[in-house]
């Protein structure tokens, strides 16, 4: 990794934790989530930044896998636990980061802490030589301490410019054997902790997109669309609400896209036991003595 593109991780990851903190400070009971939402990412774009994702708010039972869109009228209510996961780029270098909020009350706290911990002891593993079974192996064991269940089929992920899932997956439960982190690696940590089953799944729209291929269409607007979106996220997710600053009639063409097999959307991922769900993430560049962490 050469200094400049060190700089640019780095400063992905300082707005990335800024955005994170400026948004949880916005969430409160009957406030908006899609207020919140383009708040937050107008601060992202006002600081230099550009999205790396849809913000995203995933409350409760669900666990990852939600943004609001244009037409969204939910509200934070007393009680929820909401996971913030915020993600950010600069010139394609990303910082990815999340918290979790229990909103005025204080039944989960146990469990956020749990998200928590389990994370930081993940970072104290976390070096290059380590292979990924062994932070597994260390985020299980936190989380079965305070009574809790690690999300089994959602993990950590390896980072590349442009690049949010580049092929390492970085679990939350034991395994044995899987890739070895190596020094300039750049990595995503988040446990996802709780008190239901485990896994997480379903097929409700996220309202967060991916552009699956580029091909020819007959209607001239949604391809002009296609190609804007090829260009502004260089394939990256995007949301249905960003696309309004494209086309006034975006969401018809990102339906005919979606029917031609060009776009795809990301499921919401619900808890499949019901249960209740908390997250914690920061940015890791791997190195050879340790980590630093880039959304501290």
């Amino acid at each position: 990794m050469n200094p400049d593109e060190k700089i640019k991780w780095e400063a992905a990851g300082k707005l990335a934790r800024e955005a994170l903190h400026f948004g949880k400070a916005l969430i409160k009971d009957g406030k908006k989530m899609l207020n919140v939402t383009e708040k937050i990412e107008g601060y992202v774009k006002e600081n230099g930044g550009k999205l790396a994702f849809p913000t995203n708010l995933a409350v409760n039972n669900v666990g990852a896998h939600w943004t609001p869109s244009t037409k969204s009228k939910d509200v934070f209510k007393r009680g929820d636990v909401v996971k913030l996961d915020v993600g950010v780029h600069i010139d394609g270098y990303i910082g990815d980061n999340a918290l979790t909020i229990e909103v005025e009350t204080n039944e989960y706290s146990k469990m956020i802490e749990a998200s928590r911990e389990a994370l930081n002891v993940a970072i104290d593993v976390a070096a290059a030589g380590v292979n990924v079974g062994i932070i597994g192996h260390a985020v299980q064991d936190k989380i079965e301490q305070y009574g809790y269940r690690p999300i089994a089929n959602l993990t950590g992920h390896r980072i590349k410019r442009y690049n949010l899932h580049s092929g390492i997956s970085i679990p939350s439960i034991r395994e044995r054997g899987g890739p070895v982190l190596t020094s300039g690696d750049i990595v995503a940590i988040e446990p996802f902790v709780t008190d239901g089953a485990g896994r997480v799944g379903g097929k409700r729209n996220s309202n967060i997109y991916h552009l699956r291929q580029i091909r020819k269409i007959r209607d001239e607007k949604a391809t002009k669309l296609m190609i804007e979106i090829r260009d502004r996220y260089n394939g990256l997710p995007f949301a249905e609400r960003w696309l309004h600053e494209i086309q006034d009639d975006a969401t018809k063409n990102l339906q005919k896209l979606m029917r031609a097999g060009v776009v795809s959307y990301y499921p919401v991922l619900d808890e499949l036991g019901n249960g209740i769900v908390a997250q914690s993430e920061h940015t890791l560049l791997i190195t050879n003595s340790g980590n630093e962490v880039l959304t501290k």
